[in-house]
């Protein structure tokens, strides 16, 4: 790891502390009781359906793929998502992982990182709509007279500026070809052909608006449905809340992390997000930082295994490899 990224999880751990320590770590702990088991076997086993919705976004952008290769994206937006989370690296890594998954599967080198592409274009656009209705929602909450108008009014500049480099991107995939493929070229000429082949693969996608469209509104539908798996925890876990509540606490603690990407696994930065937002909607912080453990416990008790299982699909693949 490079030293930049050991520090920005020291002092996301730093954070982390001192959230909890700021709200009481008795009174943290005693709420990670209350949901216990319970909550997070329900996490576990209800992140089928987000994975489900995200990979069918990824299969659609894949314009010659048989049906029969869907769950082999499925499988590997679980990998994508899980590598994302644990490794050390920034979600750009957790991107090639997925790719590679996908690849080790079957699907074509160009297909796979030209849908990977267009993929995380796809989510952000859908993760900007999420983010806006919770941005609404919390408008709604606290009035039109609040307290806390400089804060409603910073978030929705932040979204702004979100949405204009979501539209800067898909120039760059649209019309900035050409540079990116002038720019390998010189540098790393070795890498050009394969790039041409997936800028034009990018491409093809885009003249297929209705499968982009699609995309968008699947990708749309499972961040409501892992804000629904959080609120359903709380539920089995004996907690009275309200979906609304969580569907705008989600969406901003979601739109943070995703402006701090360059902290590794959000150390710090998520704890944060619940115990203000949290607090926004007359809800104990403690709650909710139990909440980000419990989603973290998430995160390791599936994306350990499949990143295990996934080293073990590449290492059976380079052992065939040496022996041919």
């Amino acid at each position: 790891m490079k030293l930049g990224g050991v520090l920005a999880i020291l002092f996301g751990l730093a954070v982390a502390t001192a959230v909890v320590a700021w709200i009481g770590f008795g009174a943290v702990f005693a709420a990670l009781s209350r949901l216990g088991p319970r909550g997070l076997a329900t996490l576990c086993v209800y992140s089928a359906l987000p994975f489900v919705l995200l990979g069918t976004a990824w299969f659609l952008l894949a314009r010659d793929e048989p049906p029969g290769r869907w769950p082999v994206f499925i499988w590997s937006r679980v990998v994508r998502d899980s590598a994302g989370e644990l490794l050390p690296f920034s979600h750009l890594g957790g991107f090639l992982v997925g790719a590679r998954a996908a690849i080790e599967r079957g699907v074509a080198p160009v297909t796979a990182f030209s849908t990977t592409v267009v993929d995380v274009t796809t989510e952000l656009i859908a993760q900007l709509g999420f983010t806006g209705l919770g941005l609404g929602l919390l408008a709604m909450r606290l009035g039109a007279h609040s307290e806390h108008n400089a804060l409603l009014g910073a978030a929705a500049i932040g979204l702004l500026l979100t949405a204009l480099g979501a539209v800067a991107f898909i120039a760059l995939q649209r019309r900035g070809g050409g540079l990116i493929e002038r720019m390998i070229a010189r540098f790393l000429p070795g890498a050009a052909a394969g790039t041409a082949l997936v800028i034009e693969a990018i491409d093809l996608i885009y003249h297929r608006p209705v499968r982009i469209a699609a995309a968008v509104l699947v990708h749309l539908a499972a961040w409501v449905a892992s804000a629904a798996g959080i609120w359903l925890a709380l539920r089995m876990a004996g907690v009275t809340i309200d979906l609304v509540a969580i569907l705008a606490i989600e969406s901003l603690v979601g739109a943070v992390r995703s402006a701090v990407f360059f902290v590794p696994m959000g150390i710090g930065v998520q704890e944060a997000s619940y115990a203000v937002l949290g607090s926004l909607f007359g809800l104990s912080p403690e709650l909710f930082l139990a909440v980000s453990l419990l989603k973290r416990a998430r995160d390791l008790a599936v994306g350990v295994p499949a990143l295990l299982i996934w080293q073990g699909f590449e290492g059976v693949r380079l052992v065939r490899r040496d022996a041919d």
